[in-house]
């Protein structure tokens, strides 16, 4: 006995029902009504905005103080910026309290490096070594006194000396006799040294 095919209205009636039914369950998985309901089911905790990923939130460029070339709020090598969570997300603030953010409150604030400096500047120490380092100027400016004094007497050792410190000073190697660091404008070119501890983290390498 041969099966009946259903007719062609039949069919297009359970085609668009079935397309109906996951366009639904799309839109509740997605939208709020899922958000509510992933809440409801015990789904993931409401993070800290701290933990936010990158791309979910924007900080803001530090002040810089026009003195020291450093953020204004620059205490024991580390400075704080303001940083806002993107529309739309739910995370705890500073404050422990769970906020819903629209894009115009801080979130949470960044730490950033930052050097201390003591008011030696570089563009005068490299322009008295440039000019006067045959005289000791440099040193003595820098907090080197002996050295100065040193320089001065045998004419910046020849001129050898002069030579060599001009170098040293210019690659920001010798710097304030204090351990301070030179104030160098904040987007201007700095060396920054790198180091390897026991905390660095060494990416193995992969060969062809």
């Amino acid at each position: 006995m041969a099966a009946a095919w259903p007719s062609r209205p039949a069919a297009q009636e359970t085609l668009a029902a079935q397309l109906l039914g996951v366009l639904w369950f799309v839109s509740v998985t997605t939208g709020s009504w899922g958000a509510a309901a992933i809440a409801a089911a015990g789904g993931e905790e409401t993070l800290k905005c701290e933990d936010l990923k990158l791309g979910q939130y924007i900080c803001k460029d530090p002040k810089i103080n026009d003195a020291t070339q450093e953020p204004v709020n620059c205490t024991n090598y580390t400075a704080h910026v303001p940083c806002f969570p993107a529309p739309n997300i739910t995370c705890k603030d500073f404050g422990g309290n769970e906020t819903h953010f629209t894009g115009n409150e801080v979130g949470f604030l960044k730490p950033i490096s930052c050097r201390n400096v003591n008011g030696y500047s570089y563009k005068v120490a490299v322009a008295l070594s440039l000019f006067l380092g045959w005289l000791g100027a440099d040193r003595f400016y820098l907090g080197y006194p002996a050295l100065g004094l040193l320089k001065f007497c045998t004419v910046g050792f020849c001129g050898i000396g002069s030579l060599i410190d001009f170098i040293l000073i210019s690659m920001q190697i010798v710097g304030p006799s204090d351990g301070s660091s030179y104030i160098i404008d904040y987007y201007g070119t700095r060396l920054t040294r790198l180091s390897i501890t026991n905390e660095t983290f060494r990416k193995t390498q992969l060969y062809p």
